[in-house]
């Protein structure tokens, strides 16, 4: 299982041939209160930075893209009902999407954890 991470703050956790898709730790803590997530249909196809997800919290909406090509193929329909889940867990219960991708190397343009830790602080 290999997570990487965009810029924008989306992460992908890879297991197999698809991966989870969510938004870091640190991206949740920017947006505050998480009130409303939008997410994509079953079955569209994405390509690597499109928007595939709305989320909106008490200080802002942000898009959510993708961080690789694929077809989505679940959904994280826990979120409509609760979309605090997103703050709560964001690496874990409140992912957005599962995606199957169809371009593993773009895998090799993301950061790594600990990259993405650097960028993070960079930034900060």
């Amino acid at each position: 299982m290999t997570t990487r991470y965009t810029k924008d703050h989306e992460y992908i956790r890879v297991e197999g041939d698809a991966g989870i898709v969510g938004i870091s730790d640190y991206a949740q803590g920017q947006l505050g209160d998480v009130v409303f997530v939008e997410l994509p249909s079953v079955g569209k196809t994405l390509s690597k930075g499109d928007e595939a997800a709305v989320v909106e919290s008490v200080k802002a909406a942000s898009e959510v893209y993708a961080p690789v090509s694929g077809e989505v193929v679940e959904v994280n329909s826990e979120l409509e009902a609760s979309p605090g889940t997103v703050n709560e867990d964001p690496a874990g219960r409140g992912w957005f999407m599962k995606i199957r991708l169809t371009n593993e190397s773009e895998l090799d343009g993301l950061m790594t954890e600990e990259q993405y830790g650097e960028f993070v602080k960079s930034i900060s």
